[in-house]
């Protein structure tokens, strides 16, 4: 009984820090606050290779593909480039 409740009392843990924690940015898609100081004070607009829109480089959706990592301005055109990499991949990534 006593390992049922320790393993309950860690899933709990890992949900609460998942969900409220550093590791919100992996379920919400957002940038955790611990990220790089040069990403915080970007200004630079990127281009969604999906829909063309540009992207402030601390909003948005971000994707590695490769080398490139590419942003979104929506979930939408991130799922549409998971679904066809290779389509986007050779478009530019950065204004």
């Amino acid at each position: 009984m006593d390992g049922i409740l320790t393993l309950l009392i860690f899933v709990v843990f890992v949900y609460l820090m998942m969900r409220f924690g550093c590791g919100a940015h992996f379920i919400h898609g957002k940038q955790c606050n611990h990220s790089p100081k040069h990403l915080k004070n970007e200004k630079e607009q990127r281009i969604d290779p999906v829909c063309g829109k540009s992207v402030d480089a601390t909003q948005g959706y971000a994707k590695l593909h490769g080398d490139d990592t590419h942003w979104f301005c929506s979930r939408a055109c991130l799922d549409e480039f998971e679904a066809h990499p290779s389509q986007y991949a050779s478009m530019t990534p950065e204004v």
